[in-house]
């Protein structure tokens, strides 16, 4: 993984956690559900740009070396691993 990408991960999933420790909070608290629900759905958001962000990396190191490469192998299991990616983010 690229040390800027990383960084920048790392930093979004540390949000993440406070978010989500916000959010648990907000439960213990008592607090309104449809205020929990909101918190919830904004920290899936910033899952699914923390995922967007591990997958532009991924496409621009690993894919991108295995589809420079000569090896035939290797080059569809990255292609396969993508596909099983989209496949379960359908459910």
């Amino acid at each position: 993984m690229k040390k800027t990408t990383k960084k920048q991960i790392l930093n979004r999933m540390n949000y993440v956690i406070g978010h989500l420790g916000g959010t648990r909070k907000m439960v213990e608290d008592d607090k309104y559900c449809i205020d929990i629900i909101l918190q919830n759905e904004a920290v899936i958001a910033a899952i699914r740009k923390i995922n967007e962000m591990i997958l532009k990396n991924h496409l621009d190191t690993c894919v991108t070396e295995a589809i420079k490469g000569h090896d035939k192998r290797e080059q569809k299991k990255k292609i396969r691993e993508l596909l099983e990616i989209f496949k379960s983010s359908d459910k």
